[in-house]
């Protein structure tokens, strides 16, 4: 039985398996759902995916890798060497669809090279027991410098196989605007590293990665739409926190527009608006530090079918947004958010997210009656 399947039978008769707290009330606009502790005792919970099993794998930013079923959680040893480094160190893991097959799997992290530190994009095998990581290897590895600022970074899987990444301008405003230079943009990768052809955003020759966009400050959320659309939420700066539709080639304007300002105050670049830049679909002021991004598939709750939901490092709740134009609608928040680091639907349909602050894992379920 799937850890999904048996959290969802445990729920029905009214206890948890894995937590002694059993399902407690989490008011939202389709009433009183329930919420379940799932695992706790986590240290900054980054980033978790589900295996095809139904079981998580969760990582932790001081670079461990939890693993997590119906029988209790364990740590999967032998897990990718990364920097932990102010802002970086483990950060989102991707398990591809093909998984049943390769057994491979996909994380993001600080990695150090010969010029300091910077995101890298790594892979390795997870054994049958899902204790063991082995045949490692760097898939790419930003150029490394001396910040401990925006890392990222966030994995997705599109549609036709390719690896969307988010990479975060690690603090060095201009690395943004420079399409020959990875920090601060959305780069798409093949799995066997081999180069995209004709790849018109990367003056490196060879260089495997394509920059699909560029121009972004700190993305640290990313969702794929039923209809193949990537799409990220991104930190502003003092103010001015976007969600952007991803768009090949485009420039979303970070230092040169932003709805927020420098934290000193200062105005940032021109203003709002330039020809040629990108405008997000919404943007938040104040900030809310978003995290994690899911699009919801509406399977337990079809009100909610295309959906946005946005963890909230900075006031602790899931922003829900919906409609066009994008508009937050609710914002959902209890006892167990805390500082939300990434939210995702599992493949019943059921609402996971991890809570910084509480060191936990949560699954939000319809209420058992």
């Amino acid at each position: 039985m799937s850890l999904s399947r048996s959290l969802f039978t445990a729920a029905i008769l009214g206890f948890s398996a894995l937590s002694p707290l059993a399902a407690d009330p989490f008011p939202t606009s389709q009433g009183a759902l329930d919420i379940t502790e799932v695992a706790n005792g986590l240290d900054i919970p980054w980033g978790f995916n589900f295996l095809p099993n139904g079981d998580v794998l969760l990582t932790e930013r001081d670079g461990k890798l939890i693993y997590i079923s119906e029988d209790g959680t364990h740590t999967v040893q032998n897990p990718p060497k990364v920097a932990i480094e102010g802002q970086g160190g483990l950060l989102d893991v991707l398990v591809p669809r093909d998984f049943a097959q390769t057994r491979e799997v996909l994380f993001t992290a600080a990695r150090r090279t010969n010029g300091g530190h910077g995101t890298a994009v790594l892979s390795a095998r997870l054994s049958p027991d899902g204790k063991r990581l082995s045949a490692h290897r760097v898939l790419f590895q930003v150029p490394g410098d001396d910040s401990p600022f925006h890392f990222g970074s966030r994995l997705r899987e599109g549609h036709d196989g390719s690896i969307y990444v988010s990479l975060g301008e690690r603090g060095t405003r201009q690395h943004a605007q420079n399409i020959g230079h990875p920090p601060g943009s959305i780069l798409r990768l093949r799995r066997n590293g081999k180069p995209y052809p004709g790849n018109p955003f990367v003056d490196t020759p060879g260089a495997a990665p394509e920059i699909w966009s560029f121009g972004h400050r700190n993305p640290q959320g990313m969702a794929i739409d039923a209809q193949g659309e990537v799409w990220v939420s991104e930190h502003g700066a003092k103010g001015g926190d976007e969600i952007n539709l991803i768009q090949k080639g485009a420039n979303y304007g970070w230092p040169i527009i932003a709805y927020g300002r420098h934290y000193s105050g200062a105005k940032i670049g021109v203003g709002t608006h330039q020809t040629g830049l990108q405008q997000p679909k919404w943007y938040w002021d104040p900030s809310i530090a978003p995290s994690g991004l899911m699009i919801y598939s509406g399977k337990l709750w079809p009100e909610w079918e295309g959906d946005f939901f946005v963890g909230s490092l900075k006031f602790d709740y899931i922003s829900r947004l919906e409609g066009t134009p994008l508009k937050e609608i609710e914002q959902l928040k209890s006892q167990h958010t805390g500082r939300i680091r990434d939210v995702r639907e599992a493949p019943d349909g059921s609402i996971w997210f991890a809570s910084q602050d509480n060191g936990a894992l949560y699954r939000i379920t319809p209420k058992v009656r």
